[in-house]
């Protein structure tokens, strides 16, 4: 193990949202933080952009989408630093308005990595995550956007304490299916991938949040999604209102809530603020 026992991962972190949430993090946060991107070239060029700052990340290859990088990563966290302090699940994809893919190819791709993706990594990391540690997923304004256009059940579904992992993966399955069928809309769904993919980044979030409440409760794990805003990046375009640094700003906010911080957790945050969902 390093010396330094502390450490924080941002997923998707060699630009944008991520880049600047890495270089907060390593401003601010009293540990290592790991710059993990898919392409390792680009995530070193990254690592090597921040060092010329004076600051100091590590870098590791992470393709979300492959079980066997998230594993790799895993094993490096566990026996580099026997844990995991913060989580910042930052990776994501979204197709642009104009991109010619058919609709229910958008969905299943950009399902596949937003949400079940994301699970995946959950899935391996969550129980790597220390006491006081701290868990930022990624979601979006759009999530509350796309709830409201989806039918009153589907609604009432999403919006249940009690809704399990396993209710909600075959939500986010049936939705794909749905869009291959194209009857998506006629089963209550609104007509965005994007914003159906961050639905269930949400809602795992506040499902994740109530079983660590349930199965770890002295530990004051706070985890958390939010809302960085409408951020100027290669997916969102140069129109949008934020830079990177500001749309840093509520993820790095979650991911250093100090330790005798008692929320909020499982929520949903933008611009520091929880949001009714």
């Amino acid at each position: 193990m390093t010396s330094c026992s502390r450490v924080a991962l941002v997923t998707g972190a060699n630009k944008g949202i991520g880049f600047a949430i890495t270089r907060e993090l390593c401003r601010h946060f009293s540990g290592d933080v790991v710059l993990a991107a898919r392409d390792a070239e680009r995530g070193r060029a990254a690592v090597q952009q921040l060092q010329t700052e004076g600051l100091n990340p590590r870098f590791h290859q992470l393709d979300i989408d492959d079980p066997q990088s998230i594993r790799a990563l895993r094993d490096f966290l566990r026996r580099e630093y026997g844990g995991l302090d913060v989580l910042v699940n930052n990776a994501g994809i979204a197709f642009k308005n104009a991109d010619p893919t058919p609709f229910h190819i958008q969905a299943e791709v950009t399902l596949k990595t937003n949400f079940f993706s994301t699970r995946n990594i959950c899935t391996e990391l969550l129980p790597l995550i220390k006491p006081q540690g701290r868990v930022v997923n990624v979601s979006s304004m759009v999530s509350v956007r796309a709830l409201k256009s989806c039918s009153p059940e589907l609604q009432q579904k999403f919006r249940s304490d009690t809704i399990t992992e396993e209710e909600l993966v075959a939500l986010m399955n049936k939705f794909v299916e749905d869009t291959e069928k194209g009857v998506h809309q006629k089963e209550g769904w609104p007509n965005t991938a994007y914003g159906v993919s961050k639905i269930g980044v949400t809602v795992l979030s506040r499902i994740y949040a109530r079983n660590l409440s349930a199965q770890r409760p002295g530990d004051k794990i706070l985890l958390n999604a939010c809302c960085p805003g409408w951020v100027r990046t290669d997916m969102a375009g140069p129109k949008a209102t934020k830079s990177p640094e500001e749309g840093a700003e509520t993820p790095v906010y979650l991911a250093l809530l100090p330790s005798d911080a008692e929320g909020p957790h499982g929520e949903f945050v933008s611009e520091k603020k929880v949001e009714p969902w």
